[in-house]
């Protein structure tokens, strides 16, 4: 099948690079020239496991080509997938210029019947305001039909996500439009739900907000098991034990960050809002996620008796592991927390370095190796769980440091190791 995507970001370029690898011919369009031209080389503009690879392998072989040209896509594509940003205002609302001006281009160029489907995470309502975008814009006779297909992949884990999904979304109000999309999924597993474009909008909002609300619900727990001196690893162990629980995403930290949770979260308390309704637990939720990062700044500075003139080793940048984003990281609000107390800091991550430059202070030093951020250091901070930092060999540091305060945002240490070596371990919700 031929297929177009408007957008190359996490979700565009992994989703056509995927349906690429399926055999589909697949068009994908940018704004960036720069971009395009490294993408029609097989290289990816971001850091994802195995997308290089899959990029180039498709390009080679002629299945996914990239260009410049909206008008190219459109008119080559039976379905065309809207893979746009859609980040937060001041208010908390989704921007959705993009989108729209994706919407009037597609309806400018569109010559034959399509399925116009909308993947960027979107509020209700988006949907039908594409179709009538669609409309003023398209010629005479021509027709489309409009579906939301939301994705869930995870930064790290897009491309096993994309291809192996617990479920797939189709909200459309056309039958031709779903039967299209089911047979373009027809080679990837996992459950099938067709809904209403309203339904299939709402879905990926409310399942981003859960997740964040069961990291949150974690953090909120960590505060008081400090307060009471309880560990909270074993209480949310105890917790996931019960079948109805679970202990997926219930992980205490230094806060959820990236593209998708903290965006989709304020979106969800404004679409309320919007419809009258005070939605005060997710306002709760991000309250929480907020303090998470100042509560590990103010514990630093209380467990080094201030940090002024002190320096700090930071382990891990980005968001979560492997991943190069650094949007909404929580080591942003903690550095900047402790430049602003007078901290020195010295920083590394194995892939994030170069793009966490253009978003941190330029007072930060950044170096090549773990070993390297530790040295010398008063107190060492852990805030992204890389695999480099769990397999690390602490008693080295130890050598290098000169201080011997550990403090693991992630909880990814065994206290009672790590004190062993002679270390003042903090974790979080536990000691």
């Amino acid at each position: 099948m031929k297929i177009g995507f408007i957008g190359h970001g996490y979700v565009g370029l992994v989703t056509a690079s995927v349906f690429a690898d399926l055999g589909n011919t697949v068009y994908v369009a940018g704004r960036t020239k720069e971009k395009i031209e490294k993408l029609k080389k097989g290289i990816s503009p971001f850091y994802e496991p195995g997308l290089d690879e899959m990029v180039k392998r498709n390009v080679n072989a002629g299945r996914i080509k990239f260009t410049l040209d909206i008008s190219e896509v459109v008119k080559s594509s039976k379905i065309i997938f809207i893979c746009v940003g859609t980040p937060p205002k001041e208010t908390g609302e989704a921007d959705l210029s993009s989108v729209f001006k994706v919407a009037e281009d597609i309806g400018k160029s569109l010559d034959h019947y399509a399925v116009i489907v909308t993947k960027s995470t979107v509020p209700v309502g988006t949907n039908r305001k594409v179709a009538e975008i669609l409309r003023k814009n398209l010629k005479p006779g021509v027709s489309f039909d409009i579906a939301s297909c939301p994705e869930f992949l995870r930064e790290g884990t897009a491309i096993s996500d994309t291809t192996s999904p617990d479920r797939i979304v189709i909200g459309s109000d056309s039958s031709k439009a779903r039967d299209l999309l089911l047979d373009l999924h027809k080679a990837i597993p996992g459950h099938r739900i067709t809904s209403t474009i309203e339904t299939a909008e709402m879905i990926k909002y409310a399942s981003n907000s859960l997740l964040a609300t069961k990291i949150s619900f974690a953090n909120a727990m960590s505060f008081l098991c400090d307060a009471v001196h309880a560990d909270v690893e074993a209480v949310l162990d105890g917790m996931g034990l019960d079948k109805r629980l679970g202990r997926q995403f219930l992980y205490p930290g230094v806060g959820f960050g990236g593209s998708c949770f903290p965006k989709d979260v304020k979106a969800l308390v404004a679409i309320a809002r919007e419809h009258g309704y005070d939605f005060e637990l997710l306002r709760a939720v991000n309250h929480i996620n907020t303090y998470a990062k100042k509560k590990f700044v103010d514990t630093i500075i209380e467990k080094l008796g201030g940090v002024k003139g002190k320096t700090i080793g930071i382990w891990g940048l980005s968001f979560k592991a492997n991943t190069d984003d650094m949007r909404e990281a929580s080591s942003i609000d903690i550095i900047n927390g402790l430049l602003e107390k007078g901290a020195k800091i010295k920083a590394f991550d194995p892939i994030a370095t170069e793009t966490a430059k253009k978003v941190l202070p330029e007072k930060v030093q950044f170096c090549s190796s773990p070993t390297e951020a530790a040295k010398d250091v008063d107190g060492l901070a852990l805030i992204t769980e890389w695999n480099e930092f769990k397999q690390i060999d602490l008693s080295e540091v130890k050598k290098v440091m000169k201080g011997n305060f550990i403090f693991d945002g992630r909880n990814i240490y065994d206290p009672e190791k790590v004190k062993a070596l002679g270390f003042n371990y903090k974790g979080i919700g536990r000691e």
